[in-house]
């Protein structure tokens, strides 16, 4: 038999993607492919987040990045955010800018009105004013928020009462018939998106209504292009997110009677089919040099399609995803593997290293990934991966003043953040980076805490309070830094964590601990004074007994430490526990023994007026011919930097 493949080229910002599709097979496919979809049973969950509005964050490094993102959130104009979505109605007349209209009356970018990916940023603003929203209870944005809603309604109704795109449904069927269009299926998802978590989060059932017609569309033109002989079409255009929706759309079709749950399933078939998921099960490198954060988003869609199937099949490719991401290709100190938007191949990552790499949409959606197989598992290389990340990707990529994202984070010597891009500007740039930025620094107070049984696990350490019921008692449990707090200890340890349990009344249920992948020694910990036995150096620390106001120290070992830069000989990184170090400086040679890092970096400290008492993480040379200073890759602005340093005996 002949086997007959259809290339089909996928147009992306940096490269053409091949995706092959067996049509001499595909009935037998499809067939195969349907049972994937079939209701199994019960997802397994070892561990729940908490619900939004259950934690709230203490004053320290991670509320100060949280209220810079929210304040920005509050600062964008929502007619300007609207402005695609209204051109595509048209709405407004008033789109040319000449001597009565000025630049500063739009938003530039990739929201110009020319863009293909215009009105994308929308639906990452809409997800992240429902989270911010449901934690913090902030009236405004959920004004805002739902005024885009209700616009978004309008001009639904105007385009035919299904289509609420930001550009023209003409894409799709250009994009099907080859037409070079720029990712239309990756601008259409994020309204959707958008969408749902309106709905899901922040409570806006308007939202519901639009999304539910906003499918039938897709549904119709799904159909079509199979009608045509076009299924491949489907898997055009960054389409990698639309398999989380529909299967989010689908749980919900389950209990919401108006929702056509066949609808959903169907869309959930058409689009469940990528050629990845058929490499990574066949234990194939399915990513090396593939556009990175195009291929991400299918695990979300795999991990849900598990969560509301219960199919084996799903949890299966989630894994083999994270296989060939993750342990079958080294990582940079930071956590990040792509460069130039694309996964570096398996032993290239020095290779590799320049002014474009880690991109930090990848970083946010590999973190969601991450969290989706820590649910399942509880096995903290989840949380540990999660940890790096958000430190060294998430803060890092996120600019300390101004709140701005850095597309990229360099890893050669003298470059600034953000690569070839520079930091994002507030209005005239809204990269897709913009947009991951805007979710991912609300999204970490759903890493700190979980539930499952009798268990509480603290999974992260982020000053933070957690409102928690268990067995109908209600329980308060706080964390923070000893480095937050007035203390005359001068050394205080930015890792020794102070804990309250506080109970409405006594209750016994197990406290679950992380202990950190960093950690070199075990950990130390006092519970109302009394020494805890810790009888091992990683994974987790469960203490079972009844709790009633209670005080804990965890203490782990303050670690200076250096890792190698896979590939390159004698080039190292330092960091303190999770925390990559930097010098705001160019490539420089130390010399010493890289083992023993204490040997010739000293601490400097500084005593101050404020929250953060100490100055947490900061280092100079000694015995070296150029003194340099080091302090964390989070608090490097503006300046050219070095992470990776030559180190010679």
């Amino acid at each position: 038999m002949t086997t007959v493949l259809a290339a089909i080229l996928i147009h992306t910002s940096i490269q053409a993607q091949i995706i092959y599709i067996d049509d001499s097979g595909r009935g037998q496919q499809k067939e195969a492919q349907d049972n994937h979809f079939k209701q199994e049973g019960t997802p397994a969950y070892q561990l729940q987040p908490m619900k939004a509005g259950a934690v709230q964050l203490k004053v320290g490094l991670f509320s100060e990045r949280y209220e810079l993102n929210r304040r920005y959130l509050l600062f964008l104009e929502a007619p300007k955010l609207l402005q695609n979505f209204y051109a595509e109605a048209g709405l407004n007349k008033e789109y040319m800018v000449g001597k009565d209209r000025r630049i500063d009356d739009y938003y530039w970018g990739w929201e110009s009105l020319s863009g293909q990916l215009r009105g994308h940023f929308l639906g990452h603003y809409l997800s992240a004013c429902a989270y911010v929203y449901a934690q913090t209870g902030d009236a405004t944005l959920k004004q805002k928020a739902d005024f885009i809603v209700s616009e978004l309604a309008r001009c639904q109704e105007i385009n035919g009462g299904e289509w609420v795109g930001s550009i023209p449904e003409k894409y799709m069927y250009l994009m099907a018939d080859g037409r070079p269009i720029w990712s239309p299926q990756y601008t259409l998802h994020k309204t959707l998106m958008g969408l749902y978590d309106m709905y899901a989060v922040g409570g806006n059932e308007q939202a519901l209504t639009i999304l539910d017609k906003f499918a039938d569309w897709f549904h119709r033109w799904t159909q079509e292009m199979i009608d045509k002989s076009k299924p491949e079409a489907i898997m055009n255009g960054e389409t990698s997110g639309m398999l989380e929706i529909w299967a989010n759309m689908y749980e919900l079709s389950k209990t919401n009677k108006q929702l056509n749950q066949q609808k959903y399933l169907d869309l959930m078939e058409r689009y469940g089919n990528p050629w990845v998921f058929t490499q990574l099960m066949r234990g194939e490198d399915a990513l090396s040099s593939d556009h990175c954060n195009a291929s991400v988003p299918w695990s979300h869609g795999a991990a849900r399609c598990y969560e509301v199937t219960g199919n084996k099949y799903w949890f299966d490719v989630t894994k083999a995803f994270w296989r060939c991401a993750i342990h079958e290709r080294e990582q940079y100190c930071t956590g990040g593997q792509n460069a130039g938007e694309h996964w570096i191949p398996k032993g290239k990552l020095a290779l590799f290293a320049g002014e474009n790499n880690q991109e930090h949409c990848t970083v946010y959606n590999l973190m969601r990934t991450a969290a989706y197989l820590y649910k399942w598992t509880g096995d903290v290389e989840y949380a540990d991966y999660i940890e790096r990340n958000l430190y060294n990707g998430i803060l890092a990529q996120q600019h300390p003043q101004t709140g701005m994202v850095a597309y990229f984070l360099p890893m050669a010597s003298g470059y600034k953040k953000g690569g070839e891009k520079g930091w994002g500007d507030p209005t005239m740039d809204f990269f897709c980076c913009h947009g991951s930025l805007v979710q991912a620094q609300n999204r970490y107070l759903q890493y700190i805490y979980f539930e499952n049984h009798e268990e509480l696990t603290v999974a992260q350490y982020i000053p933070s309070t957690l409102s928690w019921q268990y067995g109908g008692t209600k329980i308060n449990v706080e964390q923070d830094f000893e480095g937050n707090q007035w203390t005359k200890n001068w050394d205080s340890n930015r890792f020794k964590i102070l804990m309250k349990v506080s109970c409405e009344q006594p209750v016994t249920f197990e406290l679950r601990l992380r202990l950190p992948w960093w950690l070199d020694q075990k950990a130390k910990v006092t519970i109302d004074g009394q020494a805890v036995s810790v009888n091992q150096l990683h994974g987790y620390l469960n203490i079972s007994r009844e709790w009633k106001q209670n005080d804990i120290v965890v203490e782990f070992t303050d670690r200076l430490w250096t890792e190698p830069l896979p590939g390159a000989s004698g080039m190292y990184a330092f960091m303190e526990g999770p925390i990559v170090l930097a010098a705001a400086d160019g490539e420089v040679q130390l010399k010493g023994d890289a083992s023993r890092p204490a040997s010739f970096l000293q601490r400097e400290l500084d005593q101050q007026y404020r929250t953060v008492r100490w100055t947490q993480s900061h280092y100079r040379t000694v015995g070296q011919q150029k003194m340099v200073r080091l302090k964390p890759l989070y608090e490097i602005a503006d300046e050219a930097y070095t992470i990776y340093f030559p180190i010679s005996k």
